[in-house]
């Protein structure tokens, strides 16, 4: 049986909830909208393929973060454009390069950029040309083994001697 007070007790409980959950969706929200808004120029680069960069991945120059990825659309030979927000106070170099990182062995993936040495700097609109993709985490499992495989020949042989004559 179900008294009054317990009653009032759910939707006490209940409106807590809600209240709560609301909180997260606008504090998501608000992040989100918010992924991208840097104060700056935009400039493209092209990738074989993006491997977990999406909206919102950050930028970084020597590790620190620069700006960050705004869209991501294809060209037409299929290759991955990435429009890239740089804060206005970063003038990179015209002939800069762009590399996707991961930070850490697992950790989320990232675009490095790497400073050239031309005078000229990008300017918004601009492409940076020179691009690496990421390491396919298999593919380094897979050059790993191999170099493995390559050194096992080696194994259980004595090392050669060394005379002190």
């Amino acid at each position: 049986m179900v008294t009054k007070g317990g009653s009032r007790d759910t939707v006490t409980g209940a409106i807590v909830v809600a209240v709560a959950a609301l909180a997260l969706v606008l504090v998501y929200v608000k992040d989100a909208s918010k992924a991208g808004q840097i104060e700056g120029y935009s400039v493209t680069a092209r990738f074989n393929r993006l491997d977990g960069i999406s909206i919102g991945s950050p930028v970084r120059l020597s590790g620190v973060k620069i700006g960050s990825v705004v869209e991501e659309t294809l060209d037409p030979e299929f290759r991955a454009v990435t429009r890239l927000q740089i804060a206005e106070n970063v003038a990179l170099p015209a002939d800069s390069t762009a590399v996707i990182r991961t930070d850490g062995l697992l950790g989320a993936k990232y675009i490095e950029i790497g400073p050239g040495g031309d005078d000229r700097p990008l300017q918004d609109g601009d492409s940076i040309i020179y691009t690496q993709d990421s390491m396919v985490i298999e593919d380094l499992m897979e050059l790993i083994i191999e170099q493995g495989k390559g050194k096992r020949g080696y194994a259980g042989k004595p090392l050669p001697s060394v005379s002190n004559n």
